[in-house]
């Protein structure tokens, strides 16, 4: 269906609902853009993995040939400073300016994205990080790794 689509459009295409590496492989080879990985914010299924934790490996199966987005679960500045680490090309929210369009209308969504944008900045400054291109997945904390760098020191603690 993706490559019937993508023959009859011209414009864009980018292919929401993505969980599984070898799903965004098919997208891949049927010529969309891009892709979003999303659980919909849980709504369908909410045992669903979190997109979060499958980005590295949909990344590795699309050898970072189209642009992979990342939605749901995004709460925080820290989340988009961790998705845009672990190589998303961008970050997608929902919630945050539903909540606030709820609580006061367009100013109340205005203020929930200027909310994420401080935490992203606050975040950014505190990671030494200047730019979004100086984001790494080094600076991400993975349990069980053994070894820590960063700051100009190394710490090697149990796994």
């Amino acid at each position: 269906m993706i490559s019937k689509m993508r023959r009859a459009w011209d414009g864009p295409v980018l292919v929401k609902g993505i969980l599984h590496p070898e799903d965004a492989v098919l997208a891949q080879k049927a010529g969309v853009d891009g892709i979003v990985l999303s659980n919909h914010g849980g709504r369908g299924m909410d045992c669903s993995v979190a997109p979060i934790q499958v980005l590295e490996q949909v990344l590795d199966r699309t050898s970072g040939k189209m642009p992979v987005l990342l939605d749901s679960g995004v709460r925080r500045g820290t989340h988009i400073a961790k998705a845009l680490a672990l190589g998303a090309r961008a970050v997608m929210v929902g919630r945050a300016p539903v909540y606030g369009v709820a609580a006061g209308g367009k100013e109340g969504a205005l203020r929930a994205l200027s909310l994420l944008k401080s935490e992203f900045d606050r975040t950014m400054t505190q990671l030494g990080c200047p730019s979004v291109a100086e984001l790494s997945s080094d600076l991400i904390f993975r349990p069980g790794r053994r070894e820590v760098e960063g700051a100009g020191f190394k710490w090697s603690g149990a796994a």
